[in-house]
């Protein structure tokens, strides 16, 4: 299948009733552009100011080999940050469940077949990882750093204030992490749970700060992918850090989650990392 143009926000799958398909069927893949959330944040699709990827863990993957027998397995998908497009949950989810009852010769013949849909609709490789329900790369860590959460501030703001942010004259190495990061879906309103990871070297972040400016998305509305992006300019703005990776790690739905990571040039994120509520 090949996506001559991305499809709108407004005709997306999520948040309408769907029938689960159990034939595969790559066309119910929805991508959609990432320039239109990118453009009030000031990020242009063809100078981005990070690196990063989006990647996706699938616990419901399942097919059927040529004699009929089921085989199921975890996914995990990689979406580069720079593909010009994502790929709307629901829509993923739909598309995973249409291999359910379809027959294929090999597991090779499954992640090549995942591999070429998934890059057709996000206009970019995508790479596919197959795994067993009981693989030890499936294991569950915990984030580095110091964790913030238990800073006693007081809150007000639950809409994205960059104004919270701000740094010493100290400059330091750091990674300090976040249980409390909470968003919602764009379209249903549902809530995105959430943790952070952000790493630095530059101008020491005043933590209490950085908590209040985590908390203030509770209340935003955006895809968890331009979450990250939201967070990632405004810390470079403010902060001006010489290195930064902003990693979220969201809790599972519908047998998805999505951890997407930005970060300057040269930085990569700590590996494996999944967490207890993924």
């Amino acid at each position: 299948m090949t996506h001559d143009r991305p499809e709108t926000l407004a005709e997306a799958p999520l948040g309408r009733e769907s029938a689960y398909p159990e034939h595969y069927d790559p066309a119910l893949l929805y991508p959609i552009p990432r320039a239109a959330n990118r453009a009030p944040l000031g990020i242009a699709n063809d100078a981005l100011p990070f690196v990063g990827e989006d990647e996706w863990h699938a616990f419901e993957v399942s097919w059927l080999t040529p004699r009929g027998k089921p085989v199921v397995a975890v996914a995990r998908f990689r979406l580069p940050a720079d593909s010009p497009n994502l790929i709307e949950s629901k829509s993923w989810k739909l598309y995973l469940n249409s291999y359910n009852q379809t027959r294929f010769a090999s597991r090779a013949e499954v992640s090549a077949t995942l591999e070429q849909d998934l890059a057709a609709a996000a206009g970019a490789p995508v790479s596919v990882e197959l795994f067993g329900v009981d693989n030890q790369a499936l294991a569950t860590q915990r984030l580095p750093g110091d964790c913030i959460d238990d800073l006693d501030v007081e809150i007000e703001a639950y809409t994205p204030d960059p104004a919270l942010l701000s740094v010493g004259e100290e400059v330091v190495e750091e990674t300090l992490h976040s249980h409390l990061l909470k968003s919602n879906c764009p379209v249903t309103g549902q809530p995105d749970w959430g943790s952070v990871l952000i790493r630095y070297r530059g101008p020491r972040l005043d933590r209490e700060g950085l908590l209040k400016y985590l908390v203030s998305y509770r209340q935003h509305q955006d895809f968890h992918e331009h979450c990250v992006e939201h967070i990632f300019t405004d810390l470079m703005a403010r902060a001006r850090p010489e290195r930064l990776l902003v990693l979220a790690r969201y809790v599972r739905r519908g047998g998805l989650d999505i951890s997407p990571w930005r970060a300057t040039p040269g930085e990569r994120p700590p590996e494996p990392l999944r967490l207890a509520r993924q």
